[in-house]
């Protein structure tokens, strides 16, 4: 494919798996049915927080706000994706380019801090359960959630105008199937020492430092888990805590895989699967996660679909 055509300033190439056709037929039907099964899942994991008041509690306001990130970030990235991966066109507006970047760096950044305070939600809630309504309160899990989006805006904002500033000399051409920010300054034709070293000073504040918590709290939580005496209890703070330990296990594994090494480090095609597991794979995981692994959530799940709120047991300490 030839792409002399394409050598605009406003537009960029992106070549994806462009050299294997049959590659990107397969790939443009598993990233649909992927990208179909994030929309439902998590859809259904917020409307059925919202509408069942036994869910109107802390973890599944966290929760909920998860979710809402998924489809956020899935669709800033997949309906462009599925363009490229289908028609001949494999370009994409300066405009567009610069939307997706602020807004992948902004929720993929979002989610890593999330997670974290997802932790801290689990930790008190297995180590401090007796005042666990009273630390988590409804005030205090809005100004994390808050700071989380805030915190994340700041980077992606940071990051990402000083991507686009870099001076490419006529080079538009981006081997990946999207604009992600290493590829970009892969393309910039000055030396990049700073800004790679600035991407990886906020990588440790966005992705190590929240990893080094959820660690620490879960650290705790192994500890108060093994004083429980009934094995019962055991086994109910095991499965309170099981399903985000997996989450975190899948994000920061290929988070960290892709942002803090080296960056030649990775063939090429390696990081554009690693990049598709992350944004396809990861999001439409995480409500089959927590709702395989809570039965309250799938009895809910099952009455959204039969139509039969009624049945379900109205309670909940807090409202959210």
């Amino acid at each position: 494919m030839r792409y002399n055509n394409y050598s605009s300033p406003d537009k960029f190439i992106l070549l994806g798996f462009s050299d294997h056709p049959g590659l990107e037929m397969v790939l443009s039907g598993i990233v649909t049915v992927f990208y179909l099964i994030t929309l439902v899942g998590n859809t259904a994991v917020i409307l059925v927080s919202l509408l069942y008041p036994q869910f109107h509690t802390p973890m599944y306001f966290f929760l909920r706000n998860l979710s809402f990130l998924d489809l956020c970030f899935t669709t800033s990235i997949i309906p462009q994706m599925l363009v490229n991966l289908w028609g001949q066109d494999k370009t994409i507006s300066y405009v567009g380019c610069a939307m997706q970047l602020y807004s992948y760096m902004w929720f993929g950044s979002a989610e890593c801090l999330l997670l974290s305070v997802m932790s801290y939600d689990r930790f008190t809630a297995v180590c401090k359960p007796l005042h666990y309504l009273i630390i988590m309160n409804p005030q205090v899990c809005l100004q994390m959630v808050s700071a989380a989006w805030g915190i994340s805006l700041a980077n992606s904002v940071m990051l990402c105008t000083l991507t686009l500033k870099l001076p490419r000399c006529g080079n538009h051409i981006l081997e990946h199937f999207l604009c992600e920010l290493p590829t970009l300054v892969k393309i910039a034709c000055i030396e990049t020492t700073t800004i790679e070293m600035t991407v990886f000073a906020l990588g440790i504040v966005i992705i190590l430092i929240p990893l080094s918590l959820i660690l620490m709290s879960y650290v705790f939580i192994a500890k108060a888990v093994l004083r429980i005496k009934s094995a019962v209890g055991q086994k109910k703070a095991v499965n309170t805590c099981g399903s985000h330990l997996t989450v975190v296990s899948n994000f920061y594994g290929t988070i960290i895989y892709m942002y803090m090494q080296p960056g030649d480090s990775a063939s090429k095609d390696q990081d554009k699967f690693l990049t598709l597991f992350y944004t396809i794979a990861t999001p439409s995981l995480n409500p089959i996660i927590y709702t395989l692994r809570n039965k309250d959530m799938k009895g809910a799940m099952k009455r959204l679909v039969w139509r039969d709120k009624g049945s379900l047991e109205i309670g909940g300490h807090l409202k959210f």
